[in-house]
């Protein structure tokens, strides 16, 4: 357009001046060859404009041939583009309708010659997922992991996928080649959320929980519960396997939650597996002075005997103190129990039962009122928890 307007004004100014030259006597004399040109000034200036506007004519006219040459020659190309963007926004409108046969085979067509092939074959390879035909989705990961900027994404979807299908070692291989870390996005640490619980792997879990915090995944209760959840976990398979692996466990465990009472409470049941019941004994009744917690009193009424003599004798001489406290009183009646001495331990039981009911506390009901010879509460008693179950 500049270029127009340039030689427009060039002619302009030329109509402008020509009237100045019109009284001047200029000669031109051109040979060449065996031509020979005679004309004036004026005219030879006027034929170089004409001249050159008309090859610029030409030019034009030229470029324009070529451009229409070559845009025939790319009429099905183009057709096939077309054709792909209308078969990707018929598979995008299938997908949101949750339509999956037509959105897989419209994504898939339009993968061919689309713009974005990648995202093409993700969405058809999520449209088999939900089809439950996992040889066509794979094929389709396949094919769009070619593209090496998706390769990351295709590995996380197909973790994704691997695990809603079941195949949990498969999906553990696709999550490691992620190498979840605090460098991660955020879907891959989800995925390894989920993964570790699904195959119970509370080590990989338990030092995944300080990123999990840091980038802030979760909420504090769902945080909490979880890291709860891999402690106990990690305690529990600890003292199935060894002494070594549970002090291991034990110490990897923070100061502060060293201190909890029901890490502490499987901690020391432990202990007692191995034969150091002294020691557990001793932690569980420190603290049974100052906190009496749920989880410490259960722990004690895994690990006390009927021959463990004073720890029973301090037990029962708190027993007013904690009257209250139903937790106490299942101890109590478990402690008398272990004694024989099935009529307080039918006292503490029926205490308990009317205050908290359940299957359990009425089935030990039931067998102290059947040592008693009790026959008739006593199958009551079982009925009560049946009812209860």
């Amino acid at each position: 357009m500049i270029r127009v307007l340039a030689y427009l004004a060039i002619i302009l100014i030329g109509l402008c001046i020509s009237p100045f030259f019109d009284g001047m006597n200029g000669y031109l004399y051109v040979a060449f060859w065996d031509y020979e040109v005679e004309m004036g000034v004026v005219t030879a200036i006027v034929g170089l404009i004409l001249f050159y506007c008309i090859l610029q004519v030409v030019e034009w006219c030229l470029v324009f041939l070529l451009n229409l040459i070559l845009s025939s020659r790319l009429l099905p190309e183009k057709w096939r583009r077309k054709a792909a963007r209308k078969h990707t926004l018929v598979g995008a409108l299938a997908l949101a309708e949750e339509d999956w046969p037509v959105a897989e085979k419209a994504m898939a067509k339009g993968a061919e010659k689309g713009e974005l092939p990648a995202l093409n074959l993700l969405a058809a390879a999520r449209a088999a997922q939900h089809q439950n035909d996992s040889t066509s989705r794979d094929n389709y990961l396949n094919e769009a992991e070619k593209e090496p900027i998706a390769v990351n994404a295709v590995t996380t979807t197909r973790t994704r996928y691997l695990l809603q299908q079941g195949d949990l070692i498969s999906a553990r291989e696709q999550l490691d080649k992620l190498s979840p870390s605090s460098k991660s996005k955020l879907p891959v640490l989800r995925l390894a959320i989920e993964l570790y619980q699904a195959q119970s792997d509370f080590n990989a879990l338990k030092l995944l929980l300080p990123i999990i915090k840091k980038r802030q995944l979760l909420s504090d209760s769902a945080f909490a519960e979880l890291t709860m959840s891999t402690n106990r976990s990690l305690l529990l398979s600890a003292t199935e396997v060894s002494e070594q692996e549970l002090e291991k466990v034990w110490h990897w465990l923070s100061r502060a939650e060293r201190k909890e009472m029901s890490y502490l409470t499987l901690y020391c049941i432990g202990l007692n597996r191995y034969d150091r019941k002294p020691e557990a004994l001793k932690l569980l009744m420190k603290h049974l002075k100052s906190s009496p917690s749920t989880e410490l009193l259960t722990g004690l009424g895994e690990i006390l005997l009927p021959t463990d003599l004073d720890e029973r004798e301090l037990i029962f001489s708190m027993e007013k103190k904690h009257a209250e406290n139903i937790d106490f009183q299942i101890l109590l009646a478990k402690l008398h129990q272990q004694n024989s001495d099935h009529r307080r331990a039918k006292e503490y039981w029926q205490k308990v039962c009317q205050i908290q009911p359940s299957k359990a506390h009425w089935l030990a009901l039931g067998e102290a009122q059947e040592h008693l010879g009790e026959q008739n509460p006593a199958i009551l008693s079982y009925r009560n928890a049946i009812k209860a179950d």
